[in-house]
Formats: C-alpha cells, structure tokens, sequence
C-alpha cells in the first residue's frame, strides 16, 4: 500500500515532530502493542499504557508523546475520512530528575527518557524515524526547563549502538550479571535478608537520593563530569504500577514484596528492590521471563567507588539480597534474575550463588545511551561517568 502513496523525503521541509491528538495517539499504541505487549491482550496493553500514563512519574506532562508528521498533508491518506494526520514515526518521553556534578559544582536538572521508538511496517526504510530523532534531539534540550537545565537525555537502544549515536545517543557501558531463579547454594550462614513492601520504599528513595547527592558532593577536584537520574519514589513506583498491572492481569495476583534488606543500623544496610517482567502469555512459559533488580544500594558505599578488598564485607550481604531474589523470581514464574552495572562486590556475591556467573556486555539490547548537550570532543563516555546506571533508570 505504501508504493502507491505520494509520502514525503524525509529530508522534507514540511515534516514536522507535533504532539498527537488522542484519537491519533491510541492509533500509535494500537501498532505498538502489535510487537511490544508480552503476556498482555491487545485490550490490556492498551489499558496498562492508560494506567501507567496516570502515575505520579507520568501525570500532569510527566509523559510527552510525539509523532513526526507531514504539514503540508491535511489528512491521513491511509484513512481519509478520519480526522487524524499520518503519523511517519512515534515516540514518547519521560520527564526525569537528575543530578549533574561539574567544575565542583552540584546541579540538579531535568532529563528526559525516551521509549517507544516506533515507525510502521508500511513506512519503514523511508528516514522518518532518523528524521524524528534529530529533530527530537534538538526539541528536548529545551522541552520543560522553566526552572531547571537540561543537560542530558538517555534511552535504551535494542537495535545495537550504531543507530542512535549517529544522532547524538551515545552508548554507555551496559552490563549486567544474570542468575538463574533457582539456586542449590546453602544459604544458612548468610546475613538475614528482610522483605521490602511498598510502604517501605520512600523512606529508602529519600535516603538514597541524600546518599548520592553526598558521593557527587565529594568527588575529587578535577573528576570528569557525573551524571545520575535520580532513583526517587515516583520512579520506583512507575515501574511497580507496570508489574503490578500485568501480574494481576496475567496470574491473577498482584506482587507485595518489592525487595529485601541487610542489616538494621542506618549507614551500614544493604538493600535492593525489583520489579518481574513477563512476556509470555501462557503462563507455564518462563522462557525469558525476568526478575530486574532495580537498584541495589550499599549505604557506605552508594556510588560503588570502593574496591572489592574495601568492600569485601558486602559480598555476603548483597548474596542474601539475590538469594532472597531468586526465590521470588522462581515463585513468580520468571527464569532468571538479573542486575546491571554490578560493582565488584555484586559480582562476587554472585559466584556465591553460581560459580559460572560472569558480568554480560550488552552489545545488541538495552544499551544504555546518553545525548550530552554541552560541546565535547570525543565520545560522552570519555568526558561523562554515568552514576548508578541501573535498571531503575530505564523507560
């Protein structure tokens, strides 16, 4: 069908990033929910995207949603008797708090996450999509900086490293460690491990966000640039609100435990929270199903500077936590867990668990990339240390 439609280049004057209407956006989420739903029924995917647009993260402009558009059409000539435009690529935005320390100094701004880069099958290999990120790219720099900066925005690239750098995204190491969601491993001389609920986490995120304001705060004269999107309850609950939504869609019950703790003397605890991602509808199938560690946070040690010899006392304790994780994981019918960025200490930690766990490269899905907006010379990464660059960050 597309053959036959007089579209524009993509290096068209009249293209033009707009936001869609409503009628226009549940078009763009209908073809999303084609290839992104997982476990969940057209209808419900359609219903989780409502709910999580309704969150404390994503309300009141929380959530931006963009469409790369043709000015000079005045109707969507796939469907003209509709009131919508042709929308030649899509996107969506999260307004995102974030820390950045430089020249000594400490500066909180704004980010902005993007997810949900789609083009349809019908206009594929035309440029919109690489027209839509450029003009992306220039249009967040100054999107919602009323009162803060924007300095940088972030997303996760599942189509390699080359693609988004060529518009500005840099990729970021991108590595994790992944155990199995069951483990034989005696665990009866490790720390005790506490569960974690929902009511405990903004006390926690609090703490944390004090926690790295002070490692940033610290850092040595002279240091590159830091950067970190803040882990703060609206962001932990956004990604709860997903979980909660396709597990009471999918297993008919919705999680209570969001993580585990180590140690009761404030300054000296060790704890993490999670969230399940399910993709397969059958229920029986736990092929691909994952247990994400969100943030795994070691209060003596919250920006993961010291070395495995300093830190070797947290080894047992973050154990317990993923000990403590892999038997969720396996009651929740996923097939592994997983933790980004893991320092040293996780690492080892680990190996407690499963000799053969190693740190993964990522190299094709979910590589963390960052547009840094100040002139530099060089990739990013060589002027840029990416703090807790964890799955918490993620949209």
């Amino acid at each position: 069908m597309s053959s036959t439609l007089d579209l524009p280049k993509d290096d068209s004057p009249t293209l033009a990033l707009v936001h869609p209407t409503k009628e226009e956006q549940l078009i763009q989420s209908k073809l999303n929910g084609a290839e992104w739903r997982g476990a969940l029924s057209p209808s419900a995917y359609l219903r989780r995207e409502a709910t999580l647009s309704q969150q404390a993260l994503t309300k009141e402009g929380g959530i931006t949603y963009w469409i790369l558009v043709d000015t000079a059409l005045k109707n969507n000539p796939l469907d003209p008797d509709s009131r919508t435009r042709l929308p030649l690529a899509s996107c969506e935005t999260y307004r995102k708090k974030a820390l950045v320390s430089r020249d000594g100094k400490l500066q909180e701004v704004v980010s902005h996450g993007i997810g949900s880069v789609f083009c349809g099958q019908h206009l594929r290999k035309r440029g919109y999509a690489q027209r839509m990120m450029t003009e992306l790219g220039k249009t967040l720099r100054t999107h919602q900086t009323d009162e803060k900066e924007c300095l940088f925005t972030i997303l996760y690239s599942d189509i390699g490293k080359k693609f988004y750098a060529y518009f500005g995204w840099e990729p970021f190491p991108s590595s994790h460690i992944a155990l199995p969601a069951s483990s034989s491993t005696p665990t009866a001389n490790l720390p005790t491990a506490r569960s974690l609920y929902a009511e405990d986490l903004p006390e926690l995120c609090k703490l944390d966000e004090a926690l790295i304001r002070k490692g940033l705060e610290s850092r040595p004269k002279g240091s590159k640039t830091a950067v970190a999107l803040i882990p703060d309850i609206e962001t932990v609950q956004w990604h709860h609100a997903r979980e909660e939504f396709v597990g009471q869609e999918v297993h008919g019950k919705v999680p209570k435990i969001k993580g585990a703790i180590v140690g009761e003397e404030l300054g000296k605890r060790v704890w993490c929270y999670w969230t399940r991602v399910w993709y397969n509808e059958d229920v029986s199938i736990v092929k691909g199903n994952t247990m994400h560690i969100l943030r795994l946070v070691v209060e003596d040690d919250v920006l993961g500077s010291k070395s495995l010899t300093e830190g070797d006392g947290y080894s047992a304790a973050i154990t317990a936590l993923l000990a403590f994780a892999q038997r969720e994981a396996e009651e929740w019918k996923t097939e592994h867990v997983e933790l980004w960025s893991p320092s040293a200490s996780a690492l080892a930690g680990a190996q407690i668990l499963d000799k053969s766990a190693k740190v993964i490269d990522r190299d094709a899905e979910s590589i963390a990339s960052l547009l840094w907006y100040p002139e530099h010379k060089g990739p990013a990464a060589d002027h840029v240390d990416w703090i807790s660059n964890e799955k918490y960050a993620w949209c």
